[in-house]
């Protein structure tokens, strides 16, 4: 941490409380600080308030409140299943401390109310679409990928992560996770609800169109949790390295806008890519199997990160050293397990012998040049 030269150059005993030091002394120091909590606290509260009074108008304005009815009630449900099944795997990952249920279902309501704003910030940066596959494209990896994660990434910075019990990196990852399966829920009913307003009859056929839209939902939730269980553990990441706080909590939010818009892009234009290249393919089943590669290979990327700080984890847990050396340099996990008769892996291995006979020889020669011949004891 930097200081004043006065700071560095001052012995211990100094005084430089408001010099060059500073900590609450007097009234107006504690005047200072609650005024400062207050006004954070209510920043926090109208961000709160102002995503509150987005959701209701939403509500109003696009029928949201058609997920009232049971059936419809259903389909987003059901839409969800697959993104609520792998925020709850990303939760058992997390082999540190259980992260609280208020805390989870906390973030899970800001994920809700934020998305909000995304949908605002969508709507008037939607003139960029005139231009065609260009302007949705920039579209895409400009506008709506990065404000989608940064305020799925706001719902676990307001709240989760002020609190004593995100304590670990991978918390971050947890929290992410429900932030965007908060996201994900109201964003598919947002979908399914604008498929009923769309179709002029009612009866079998809004219930029809309702659960087509919940069948294509069923396969994008899981992205928006992918996508910011990255961001969120880089966030967690940042929490526990305050001196390059900033730039890791960038650099999850470009890995997590990356993913999105590239995802967005590519679906979007699948079919003319498919014909492009002479594939025939039908619609939905090139929709399908798409999404089922694109989110199997990040999800397993995510997975590989998860499984690295869970190994690590333990491996800190039982008292052993951690490290992720290559298999090439002859030293791999297993180099930390330690055998029944005390000795390690490695200690046994050939690559060990050899460093050992090295050593040895090293000794040798050291001794012969300590005591030369006829002058040992």
């Amino acid at each position: 941490m930097e200081r004043d030269p006065i700071e560095e150059g001052a012995t211990d005993s100094a005084d430089l409380y408001d010099i060059a030091t500073w900590e609450s002394r007097s009234w107006l120091d504690k005047l200072s600080g609650g005024v400062y909590r207050s006004l954070r606290r209510l920043g926090h509260v109208i961000v709160v308030l102002l995503a509150l009074v987005i959701l209701v108008a939403q509500f109003a304005l696009t029928g949201l409140a058609a997920i009232s009815d049971p059936i419809i009630g259903a389909f987003v449900l059901m839409s969800v299943v697959p993104a609520f099944g792998l925020a709850a795997y990303i939760w058992y990952a997390d082999v540190t401390t259980s992260e609280p249920l208020s805390l989870l279902v906390a973030t899970f309501l800001l994920g809700v109310l934020f998305a909000g704003f995304a949908a605002i910030i969508n709507t008037l940066a939607g003139a960029i679409t005139l231009v065609p596959v260009v302007g949705m494209v920039l579209f895409f990896y400009l506008v709506v990928a990065p404000v989608e994660e940064v305020v799925k990434w706001l719902a676990i910075r307001l709240y989760a992560f002020r609190s004593d019990r995100f304590d670990a990196v991978i918390d971050g990852a947890v929290y992410g996770a429900m932030a965007g399966l908060g996201f994900a829920t109201i964003e598919n009913a947002i979908y399914i609800t604008q498929s009923i307003a769309d179709v002029g009859t009612i009866g079998s056929q809004q219930i029809a169109s309702a659960g087509q839209t919940a069948a294509v939902r069923l396969l994008a939730g899981p992205g928006h949790v992918i996508y910011s269980a990255f961001a969120g553990y880089y966030l967690g990441l940042a929490k526990f390295n305050r001196e390059n706080a900033g730039p890791i909590v960038v650099k999850g939010l470009l890995i997590a806008a990356f993913i999105h818009g590239t995802y967005n892009s590519l679906v979007t234009y699948l079919n003319p890519l498919l014909d492009a290249l002479g594939l025939a393919v039908a619609p939905g089943v090139a929709f399908l199997g798409f999404v089922v590669v694109y989110d199997g290979v990040f999800g397993y990327l995510l997975y590989r990160k998860l499984s690295h700080y869970r190994n690590a984890y333990r491996q800190v847990d039982m008292g052993t050293s951690v490290s992720f050396a290559d298999e090439s340099v002859g030293r791999d996990r297993a180099d930390f397990e330690e055998s029944t008769d005390g000795a390690g892996d490695y200690e046994t291995s050939e690559g060990y012998s050899e460093s050992r006979r090295a050593a040895d020889a090293s000794e040798g020669r050291r001794t012969e040049s300590q005591y030369p011949e006829g002058d040992s004891e």
